[in-house]
């Protein structure tokens, strides 16, 4: 769906988590600020458990992700686009919209500056946003015809070789029909969100988040013929395990299972999607050039006259 302007008021956010980057310098400050504003602003703050744990505030309420998805009605994410991650996927299934202050350093998904954030907050709760979905993976690794592991993501699902091991080879299938054998590192499923991030650094394409695809780019393939490829985000993708040594799966870099030849990864679009919420005035344009310095120019001697 489109970024779109949603009317609201701060009575849909009563209740109001905060998930913070456990360690990050600063962040206890930058989490007491927001938690003072909130409350000063009559929401009730909640905070994720494991965040709570590494603070020294009084009498902080705590709740497990499942519990904040039962309970708020939205979700202050304070970190990278690592915190973001973990977060989305477990609060995926209860639907609560997240916003992103960004306390790392790319930020594609918290794009909110720690600078200046309590008064775009303030503007965000009573109204002023934009409304994003955003969609998530489902996969399963089958093995002698039963799946012995299953994970969400929400950037990408990636089967790669061991370190220090020769190419991986695998079989691709959409929907039922071969696409390709491939010898290459490995293969990265993405997401829209996740072009920005691995698929982006093995030479993949952008697709803005309103976008029904999935992109299926090779990591170093043996063959230069082996190109990345956009598919309908309908498709189910099953990759098969040909041959190899040390050959694993991961899920947004913070799921890892390992695999056997003959293993079938099987992705497809999940059920569940992710709303971000940004601030009015928002575009996706904007972030790229910011994150990817399309706003920078060489010296004035380089220019193209």
């Amino acid at each position: 769906m489109s970024p779109s302007q949603t009317p609201t008021s701060s009575s849909r956010f009563h209740t109001v988590a905060i998930i913070g980057k456990y360690g990050a310098a600063g962040i206890e400050q930058s989490l007491s600020d927001i938690a003072d504003f909130l409350t000063r602003s009559g929401h009730e703050v909640v905070f994720e458990a494991e965040t709570a744990r590494n603070v020294s505030f009084a009498n902080v309420r705590a709740m497990t992700p499942q519990e904040i998805g039962l309970h708020a009605d939205v979700a202050i994410v304070v970190g990278g686009d690592g915190t973001m991650l973990g977060i989305a996927r477990q609060l995926a299934p209860y639907h609560v919209p997240l916003i992103g202050i960004n306390q790392g350093r790319l930020g594609f998904m918290t794009d909110i500056p720690q600078d200046g954030m309590i008064p775009v907050l303030a503007d965000m709760l009573a109204g002023k946003l934009e409304s994003e979905n955003r969609s998530l993976l489902e996969s399963s690794v089958v093995r002698d015809g039963a799946a012995i592991f299953e994970a969400l993501a929400f950037n990408d699902v990636v089967v790669t070789r061991g370190a220090t091991t020769g190419m991986a080879e695998l079989k691709v299938e959409v929907d039922g029909r071969f696409m390709y054998n491939q010898r290459s590192d490995g293969l990265i499923v993405s997401t829209p969100t996740g072009s920005t991030a691995y698929a982006l650094s093995a030479g993949g394409p952008l697709l803005h988040p309103s976008l029904g695809g999935l992109v299926l780019v090779p990591i170093a393939p043996h063959s230069l013929s082996n190109r990345p490829i956009v598919v309908p985000d309908t498709s189910t993708i099953v990759i098969e395990v040909m041959g190899g040594r040390d050959i694993n799966a991961n899920f947004d870099m913070q799921a890892f299972t390992s695999l056997q030849h003959h293993d079938r990864i099987v992705v497809r679009r999940s059920a569940h999607t992710i709303t971000f919420l940004h601030p009015a005035g928002w575009s996706y344009y904007h972030t790229l050039r910011e994150k990817l310095h399309w706003h920078e120019y060489p010296s004035a001697e380089g220019r193209l006259k």
